[in-house]
């Protein structure tokens, strides 16, 4: 019998033509993103490295026209930060800020999140809509209408409580006051976003088990906290943790309401005084402030991955 003939070879040129397209597509992919690239060197790359060199550094407003003139001081904006009374004082009223209306936001916007699926039927989308409107709203309007509501002479919140005998204080004018004021109008207007995320974490939750549980003899509160609750931990922890970014760095609220950060510099904030520096003309030592809310927000952000995900 005659041997089998050795089928040809053609696998070898489609594997180098594939391997030319894949190089064409390589060039053609970094072809069309240098424009982003350059545009991301330039207005982020380059900026950010220039903050990096300027914190560690005694730059100020004067030395503009001779930036390499400046004096390289190490540590010294971070130390001299960390002994700043008023920047102390600027951190602790941003953690009084954080720890009262983050978990205000995540509660307030969990129940209307349930009230949302369950309990109101067709006016569920109207109610979205009113509960999201803040958030697509201008934050400087909001500020401006909550300082009108808050006036302790025609606003309306002393106005309602009159109806009642109760004489309102000053809430913006008060120390003691004017921070739950801030919060107060941070955690109306912020809610909708989590609530949104929160609605579309409970559509997610198998009826399966909330059926079960009920067969089983759960109440209502039960399934909530030993069925919904856990099935929810990735929200969660989405929303903890954007909300606790956004919460380090607030801003507009003291600014547009309390003249920057009073009264006694009560409603100061972090980035409230990052900002002021930076006016000030003392941009070494902003940088220096503005690395150290970095810092403290990467380590809270990692410090709630570690106590809010999921476990196996």
């Amino acid at each position: 019998m005659s041997a089998t003939p050795a089928p040809p070879r053609r696998a070898a040129v489609p594997a180098r033509r594939r391997s030319a397209g894949r190089t064409r597509q390589a060039r053609a992919a970094w072809l069309l993103s240098i424009p982003f690239l350059l545009l991301f060197l330039v207005f982020t790359a380059w900026p950010v490295f220039q903050s990096v060199f300027l914190a560690f550094t005694d730059a100020t407003r004067r030395d503009l026209r001779s930036p390499f003139a400046v004096d390289f001081v190490g540590l010294e904006n971070f130390a001299q930060a960390l002994a700043d009374e008023r920047f102390r004082k600027a951190a602790a009223n941003t953690f009084y800020f954080v720890l009262v209306g983050l978990p205000l936001t995540l509660v307030v916007a969990l129940a209307a999140a349930v009230a949302l699926n369950k309990g109101i039927g067709r006016l569920r989308s109207f109610f979205r809509l009113g509960f999201y409107a803040p958030v697509i709203t201008s934050i400087v309007a909001v500020a401006v209408v909550w300082r009108f509501l808050l006036h302790p002479d025609y606003g309306l919140v002393n106005e309602v409580l009159s109806w009642v005998g109760i004489t309102g204080p000053n809430w913006l004018g008060s120390t003691t006051w004017a921070m739950p004021s801030l919060i107060a109008m941070a955690v109306w207007r912020n809610f909708g976003t989590a609530m949104i995320i929160f609605l579309a974490g409970l559509q997610g939750v198998p009826a399966s088990l909330q059926e079960a549980a009920a067969l089983d003899g759960a109440n209502a509160w039960q399934r909530f906290w030993s069925i919904t609750v856990p099935q929810l931990r990735p929200t969660i922890l989405f929303i903890s943790v954007t909300t606790m970014i956004g919460y380090l760095q607030f801003f507009e609220e003291p600014f547009v309401m309390t003249d920057g950060g009073g009264p006694l510099s009560s409603t100061l904030s972090a980035s409230l005084f990052t900002y002021e520096e930076f006016s000030f003309g003392n941009y070494g030592y902003a940088s220096a402030i503005s690395y150290l809310i970095f810092v403290v927000i990467a380590a809270v952000t990692v410090l709630q991955f570690r106590l809010l995900r999921e476990r196996d």
